[in-house]
């Protein structure tokens, strides 16, 4: 039997020496039962203390009574859990003590959402994903480099955990150009002389810039040593959006990325090249270097770039995961793209590519469409302006995300003020589960969980060992926990106004520490941790 303590006041006395000195005395019949009754007492109570499911163990808090989902095991019951030291401790049918009790009773516990595709290190895009459950954020297509300067904007700490991938398009401005961008949102820096020459000559249109550039010998082996420099920084894999860089990086070019990828044993997360109205063209292009090299393969926002030939797409990456390759996809559920009035895409025949026309498309801060003639204004006077195209339909998201292994993602664009519009991609997350799972019935909640939870961690855990203790909701995890009503979350985000939080989620919690409580915003709350391949 173990020798337990009582605390007592403020004094602290062993049972079982308490039982001895009750025995050792001479005592009266009456004594003797009331000696027999302590120590039967006692005893009761060290059987109660030797059984973990019965002993007191205190935690920093409590969530009682809630439908506890863990997508790895299956888990779905009325649990209690028991968090310490930003570390899920305990999880049990039986009631637990801690600090503080929350009660959860009617609401579902879910791992954080993981959101492996956003491009807002911000603290207003932090604001707004973290009401939309949203615990770790990563902006693995365009990625950073260098990668240790990716969070410019997060000074002040972050509300939840952020990371990046190396961003080959940044590595091609640095080597082209002189210019160094660890990510979109941050100001330039001007390496050398000819960064200076560069930003003279931008001032005027005349660069060549480094999505067009085809790159040269000596380029080529200077980009290979920025991948390396980029992955030994930490960067969770290799962020590619090729589809920006369509007629500057060939074929060799491209074969070097996937080689480099292969040889590190990180994924590439590539924007594949868009073909017109779903050629695929573009996904034939990376499965085959796929093929060659070995290389791991993400493949960002498939309806966007497939459209209409959906169906094959997915075939043809279920083919590659067939024959044993490591290739993964994902869904940005929503109807229109976002991005600069200048970008590359903008460049080609766009209407054609996408099947749409000048009044398809709308300019983000003000919501009004375009006109030939201001498309061209707006295109040399804007060129870093956000525009939003519709050219989705809604039924191709319906198909892809009942889709086996397909992972939910936001794209969601920076934030900088309100004032700002841009896509309403905050709500992804409670969009997935009060539209596709409460609303239209096209998954169950376990699923639909997994697709924003577990799936992302599993990419992530073969390369980065942080996300191992991830997605999951079991003992030992770490405590990023997402508590939402299961009848009434839903996102209300809208291109006319996206500065809307999603409805639904209760509190959130990363690291072990509360972000949002009662569907409020915790405003001096900072938790989150940067991730890298080094965690």
């Amino acid at each position: 039997m173990r020798n337990y303590r009582l605390l007592i006041g403020r004094q602290s006395y062993s049972k079982l020496n308490l039982i001895n000195d009750n025995l050792q005395k001479p005592a009266t019949n009456q004594e003797n039962n009331a000696m027999w009754g302590n120590y039967l007492r006692t005893l009761l109570l060290c059987l109660m203390l030797t059984d973990p499911a019965m002993a007191e163990v205190n935690y920093t808090y409590v969530l009682a009574g809630g439908r506890v989902i863990d997508p790895e095991t299956g888990l779905d019951a009325i649990r209690n859990i028991g968090v310490k030291d930003g570390v899920i401790s305990k999880i049990s049918d039986a009631p637990l003590q801690g600090i503080e009790t929350i009660d959860v009773s009617s609401l579902v516990v879910s791992p954080g959402f993981i959101d492996i595709h956003s491009h807002t290190p911000t603290p207003l895009g932090q604001k707004y994903q973290v009401l939309d459950g949203v615990t770790t954020a990563l902006e693995l297509e365009a990625g950073a480099f260098p990668v240790d300067q990716y969070g410019y904007h997060l000074q002040a700490g972050s509300r939840l955990n952020y990371g990046a991938s190396a961003a080959y398009g940044n590595m091609r401005n640095e080597v082209m150009h002189g210019v160094r961008q660890p990510h979109l949102t941050d100001p330039p820096q001007l390496l050398g002389p000819m960064g200076w020459w560069w930003s003279i000559k931008s001032r005027f249109g005349q660069v060549t810039t480094a999505n067009t550039k085809v790159a040269e010998d000596d380029e080529r082996n200077r980009l290979r040593a920025l991948i390396h420099e980029g992955l030994d920084q930490g960067g969770l894999g290799i962020g590619l959006p090729l589809d920006y860089y369509s007629e500057g990086i060939d074929h060799d070019e491209l074969r070097t990325i996937f080689t480099v990828a292969s040889e590190r044993s990180v994924p590439i997360f590539v924007h594949i090249r868009r073909g017109v109205n779903g050629d695929p063209t573009g996904l034939f292009e990376v499965l085959a270097l796929t093929r060659e090299t070995g290389a791991s393969l993400h493949i960002c926002h498939i309806t966007h770039n497939a459209m209409v030939n959906l169906e094959l797409f997915l075939a043809e990456i279920r083919k590659a995961q067939s024959e044993g390759l490591d290739v993964t996809t994902e869904l940005l559920p929503y109807t229109a793209g976002s991005t600069s009035i200048g970008a590359a895409v903008f460049g080609r025949d766009w209407r054609t590519i996408f099947n749409i026309d000048y009044g398809d498309v709308e300019w983000a801060a003000t919501g009004e469409r375009f006109t030939k003639e201001k498309w061209e204004d707006y295109r040399q006077r804007y060129p870093g302006g956000q525009v939003v195209h519709h050219y989705l339909s809604e039924s191709w998201n319906r198909r892809a995300v009942i889709e086996p292994g397909l992972m939910v993602v936001s794209d969601l664009l920076p934030m900088f003020t309100e004032e700002n519009k841009v896509a309403p991609h905050n709500g992804t997350f409670a969009k997935t589960l009060g539209r596709y799972y409460r609303q239209e019935g096209l998954l169950d909640l376990n699923t639909a969980i997994k697709k924003i939870t577990l799936l992302q961690a599993q990419r992530l855990e073969k390369f980065a060992p942080a996300f191992r203790k991830k997605g999951r909701l079991q003992e030992g995890a770490d405590a990023d926990l997402t508590i939402f009503d299961p009848l009434t979350i839903i996102d209300r985000a809208t291109y006319k106004n996206p500065y809307q939080p999603s409805k639904g989620i209760h509190h959130v919690i990363v690291n072990g520490s509360f972000v949002v409580r009662n569907a409020e915003l915790i405003e001096d709350a900072f938790p989150g941790k940067r991730l890298s391949t080094h965690d």
